[in-house]
Order: structure tokens, then C-alpha cells, then sequence
């Protein structure tokens, strides 16, 4: 089935937001856990997770914004999203982020892989993805490794 330049740029558009909102997701997370840990705990999970994921997050959005700009194409405000109640506890919220963490890279894996940013994108939405992915990537191995001392 053909698909039109401008429904591929659409679809790109959206799995690219499905993969912020994830990222959003594990910022939030991320940020719930932090006050719940001791202060040298949180140091580390801001310097190691929080931090980075931020950036990824702003990144991701940039290269949305970009993208849809460059094409004519409605952008999308991303709303923050909610780390939960504090009863969880901070490692279901790690877990959680570590979960949106996996998702998020997965999306801009797929997008990657698939050949509509190079058919029907741009280089800087390349170079975005390719950003948000370098940044996104190693953050779940650190998460676990977080949550690996947690029960000490």
C-alpha cells in the first residue's frame, strides 16, 4: 500500500510523540523517586538518570517541534506527566521509569529502522533521533544498577 509524503511525515510525527510521552512518563517517575531516597541516593539518581533523561526529553521535544515546523505539520504541546502516589515507593518508581525508559528507546529504535526518516524526513530529525537515542539508551542499565543497591 503507497502511502503519501505527508502521511509519512504525520506518522513519524506521531510515533515520535508517542516516544516523548514516554519519556515524560520516566522523568516524572524519576522525579517521584527522588524524594523518596536519602540524599546521597538522590544525588546519584539525579546525576545518573534524572539529568539525562531530561535532557533526552527537551531533545525529543526540539526535534518534534522541528520536524513539524519544517513540514507544515501541527505540532503538540506535551504536557508533564504524574509520578504516582509516594507509597509506592521509590523503587516501583524507578521500575517505572526503567519501563518508559525501555519504551521510549524501542519507539526511536523503530523509527530509526524504519526508512521513512530518510524517505520523508530531514537530517536534523535524523540527527535528533539520533541524539535522543544516545542520550535514552545506557539509562536503563543505570536505573537497574540504582535499583540493584536499593537493596542493600
Amino acid at each position: 500500500m503507497a502511502y503519501s509524503t505527508a502521511e509519512a511525515r504525520q506518522q513519524l510525527l506521531d510515533d515520535l510523540a508517542h516516544a516523548v510521552d514516554e519519556i515524560g512518563v520516566a522523568l516524572a517517575a524519576l522525579g517521584g523517586a527522588y524524594e523518596l531516597l536519602d540524599e546521597h541516593t538522590a544525588d546519584r539518581l539525579e546525576a545518573e538518570l534524572f539529568r539525562p533523561v531530561q535532557v533526552a526529553y527537551g531533545r525529543a521535544q526540539r526535534t518534534h517541534a522541528g520536524f513539524a515546523e519544517r513540514h507544515g505539520l501541527p505540532g503538540r504541546t506535551f504536557e508533564p506527566s504524574t509520578a504516582g502516589r509516594a507509597s509506592q515507593g521509590a523503587k516501583s518508581f524507578l521500575d517505572a521509569a526503567v519501563e518508559a525508559v525501555e519504551e521510549a528507546d524501542h519507539l526511536l529504535v523503530e523509527i530509526q529502522d524504519s526508512m521513512m526518516p530518510v524517505e520523508v524526513g530531514d537530517a536534523q530529525l535524523r540527527a535528533g533521533l539520533a541524539e535522543a537515542r544516545e542520550l535514552v539508551g545506557p539509562l536503563a542499565g543505570r536505573a537497574h544498577e540504582l535499583v540493584r543497591i536499593l537493596g542493600r
